[in-house]
């Protein structure tokens, strides 16, 4: 039955009265916001027990996402859009003299994750839920997750985010549902009746508490659980931690996401973390499994795991511990069951990326998981040595010269290894992993990533939504290939007119909020021109502030230069340990604060690098963007996702043919991208024959050079360790992302862009063709085909419909 606004109303005003004892125009924003998501919580509540009471019901196999990052953003809104609350409550908020806006900015982001590889889980889980498929996230409850970024005399400065200071109302703790993780100490193998099983000597032991939050699907009567652990120390083990400080180290397994590993200290943490989250998850797992009944030996028909990159890969040997030393399984019927059991998503050919790690410090983490690796890779080198030359075995073996390759252990265990882009895929096909591949060629495949459309464009921006409803009507929000239907409009002066006062009013909303949070001043005529990503080398912000700078002395020779005005804006954190990526940062709010208090360029351009860069802020700079940089070396981005969710807000892409740039390329055309540099078969060439030369383009490029001296003769002010950094590393140790090589080609683009930008409706027909051909970017499809090709689940049958009202809207 469909909810009035009459009765939301009452209820909300019934619960504010109960918990604060307060009327609504008493209570602060805070406590609006505990309030509504408590009213929010409770509507979803008794669907997300029948989810899974249906999925036992229905024997589904289940699905279980080991992810060491997840990346949700605020949920509120998308729970309210979700259940089909979200007119209605904005509604009754304005009644009462609120504003939902305003109230949802109480919730802080959850701080689970850092960029793309999170919030790609969190999309996936999202989507799962909407398509009604049995999939749960499994992860870490971060106390403080990734730092909160400060810019302090334009250098990163890193300070505890402390984002469950007030509670997450959204989690549910399972205390009866916690697990004991086994860490450290030794392990041997004793005979007992005649099999080997391993005998604990010394191991301490820490408790992983299980907090479950709702993910609820689109409309749809099915609610997901995404399970996150904390650590404690158990009753029976506080003998063993009796300081403040070993007690803090319990308390360090759960507090920050990625700690600095440029020490062995960090690296043990880091490793110790990847260990307890998977061990919690998988004995959480084969315990529930086990209530059933089923038998061991059919587990893989009952469940998936599906490891998100290298840091879950001790899924494989945690998982084998299971089966050989608590299920009493035999080797080979064990590692059967977890082959099938397993599937692994590869998210980069970066070396650094691929994680490795010493034998030693697994053994001090957890010996009887590097017995396990060990037998693996023994077994595989002996299988293998039938059929392949010693060339092949070596390279491909998990533990070669003391260190263990975390990849291929996840290959190894795996029935499915997939890329997250077709260039992606096919360079681990033909380079990164090409024995792997010659090996288990029936083992590899693409999936190219997706967004959550109803987030970055019902959500993020609602001007440009509404616009799209009266062109082409409301299907689109439940089907985002609907979107298509817009390439029949064209021609729409009207439409394209509109997309242009959608974006133009986007651009005021971000221009406010830049001024509030930075007091900078920045024109909405300006080219909001946009690169927003992880802080890394090969993702090129360098690039991007080479250009700037170039821009910048064009003026100061020529102040009088007719130029469309450009607002350049970052956002971005670099890793604390990075030092390369810090010293960038610092050079880009240097370079901002020169060309900011500039008078003599009158404001022909602008830097704003915003601060502390997550979801939330990404929905007040991606609707309001003119211009997507996605400039990373080609072959050194995965996939990207901020490239789909640009292109659906209506932005143009300035592009190298890089990870999923080449997909949208080929959806848009040619004529609606921006596309520069280098190629795949260029780059490959020159890391095959190292003939670039860097400097070669330092002394006989003259603007280039020009450029680069900036950076070290005094004209940026208060760089001069910073710049000296950047120059060298740029001229004098061969640049390796080819920063230099590719500049000339961006100006080019660049031109191309300024160009096409001042014939505005030429500019709104482009950005149309990318909304329209967005929608096949959906994390709705990908994750169906990792349903239907990697995890053969399908979804659950729907739930009794009296659960929703009209429109899928949940019950109150």
């Amino acid at each position: 039955m469909e909810i009035t606004k009459e009765q939301f109303i009452k209820e909300f005003k019934r619960r504010l009265t109960d918990e604060y004892a307060l009327d609504v125009k008493d209570a602060t924003p805070e406590e609006l916001y505990q309030t509504l998501a408590s009213v929010v919580k409770s509507g979803y509540s008794d669907i997300w027990r029948k989810t899974w009471k249906n999925y036992i019901k229905e024997d589904q196999k289940q699905v279980y996402y080991f992810s060491i990052e997840f990346l949700p953003g605020r949920l509120l809104k998308s729970n309210l859009l979700n259940m089909g609350w979200y007119e209605l409550v904005d509604s009754a908020f304005k009644e009462m003299g609120l504003s939902l806006d305003e109230i949802a900015e109480a919730e802080r982001d959850m701080a689970l994750g850092n960029g793309g590889l999170g919030r790609l889980a969190s999309a996936f889980m999202d989507s799962s839920a909407s398509d009604g498929l049995p999939v749960n996230g499994n992860g870490i409850r971060y106390k403080y997750g990734l730092f909160k970024q400060k810019f302090v005399d334009g250098y990163q400065v890193e300070l505890p985010n402390e984002w469950l200071n007030q509670g997450n109302v959204w989690e549910v703790a399972r205390e009866s549902k916690a697990v004991d993780v086994k860490f450290g100490g030794q392990v041997y193998l004793e005979e007992v009746d005649g099999v080997l099983q391993p005998v604990y000597k010394n191991p301490y032991i820490i408790r992983a508490v299980p907090y479950d939050t709702g993910i609820v699907g689109y409309k749809n009567n099915h609610v997901n659980t995404m399970r996150l652990w904390d650590a404690q120390i158990p009753a029976s083990e506080e003998v063993k931690f009796p300081t403040i400080e070993s007690r803090r180290k319990v308390e360090d397994l759960t507090s920050v996401l990625y700690p600095d590993d440029s020490n062995e200290e960090g690296r043990l943490l880091r490793l110790r973390q990847e260990y307890f989250f998977v061990s919690a998850g998988l004995q959480s797992i084969v315990r529930h499994y086990r209530k059933y009944g089923k038998p061991m030996s059919e587990i893989s028909e009952h469940i998936s795991v599906h490891i998100n990159d290298t840091h879950p890969a001790m899924c494989v040997a945690e998982f084998m511990r299971i089966l050989l030393d608590d299920e009493k399984m035999g080797w080979d019927e064990a590692f059967d069951q977890t082959v099938k059991t397993m599937s692994y998503t590869n998210h980069t050919i970066m070396a650094e990326a691929l994680e490795k790690w010493p034998v030693y410090l697994i053994e001090r983490v957890q010996p009887r998981i590097m017995q396990i690796i060990a037998e693996i890779d023994r077994r595989y080198a002996l299988e293998l040595a039938k059929r392949a030359e010693t060339d092949l075995i070596s390279g491909t073996r998990i533990v070669n010269n003391g260190i263990v390759h975390m990849a291929h252990l996840a290959i190894i265990g795996s029935h499915s290894t997939n890329g997250v882009a077709k260039l992606h895929t096919d360079l681990l096909e033909q380079d990164v992993l090409k024995d792997f591949y010659h090996l288990y060629p029936e083992r590899f495949n693409n999936k190219t990533n997706g967004i959550t459309i109803r987030r970055w464009l019902q959500i993020a921006d609602p001007r440009l939504a509404k616009i799209i409803d009266k062109t082409i009507g409301t299907k689109w929000r439940s089907n985002s290939k609907e979107l298509h239907n817009l390439a029949t409009h064209l021609n729409d002066r009207r439409l394209i007119a509109n997309i242009g006062k959608a974006k133009h009013q986007n651009k005021v909303d971000l221009a406010k909020y830049i001024k509030q949070t930075t007091g900078i001043v920045v024109s909405p005529d300006a080219i909001f021109d946009v690169q927003v990503k992880r802080l890394h080398a090969y993702k090129r912000q360098l690039l991007n502030l080479l250009k700037i700078v170039k821009y910048y002395l064009d003026l100061k020779d020529d102040p009088k230069k007719d130029v469309v005005p450009r607002v350049f804006i970052f956002g971005a954190k670099a890793a604390p340990s990075y030092h390369y990526a810090k010293s960038i940062i610092k050079c880009i709010n240097e370079v901002g604060n020169l060309i900011n208090n500039d008078k003599t360029i009158k404001d022909k351009l602008k830097v704003v690098f915003l601060e502390n860069y997550g979801v939330s802020l990404a929905e007040k700079i991606i609707p309001a963007a003119d211009v997507s940089e996605q400039i990373s070396t080609a072959t050194k981005e995965a996939s990207g996702t901020s490239n789909m969710k640009f292109m659906l807000n209506g932005a143009l892409t300035v592009a190298t043919l890089d990870g999923a740039n080449i997909e949208i390329k080929d959806y848009v055309g040619e004529d609606n991208i921006f596309i520069f540099g280098l190629k795949k078969e260029e780059v490959l060439q020159y890391e095959a024959d190292h003939s670039y030369q860097a400097s070669d383009y330092y002394a006989n490029d003259p603007i280039l050079h020009r450029v680069l001296d900036a950076f070290v003769d005094g004209t940026i002010p208060s760089i001069g360790a910073e710049g000296a950094e950047i120059f060298n590393s740029l001229v004098h140790a061969n640049d390796e992302y080819f920063v230099l090589r590719d500049f000339e080609d961006y100006l080019r683009a660049q031109g191309e862009v300024e160009k096409t930008y001042r014939n505005p409706s030429l500019w709104n027909k482009k950005c149309l063709v990318n909304i329209a051909n967005a929608g096949y970017f959906s994390s709705d499809y990908t994750i169906q085909k990792y349903a239907d090709e990697i995890w053969h689940v399908v979804p659950s049958d729907p739930l009794d419909g009296k659960d929703c009202g009209a429109n899928g809207q949940y019950p109150l």
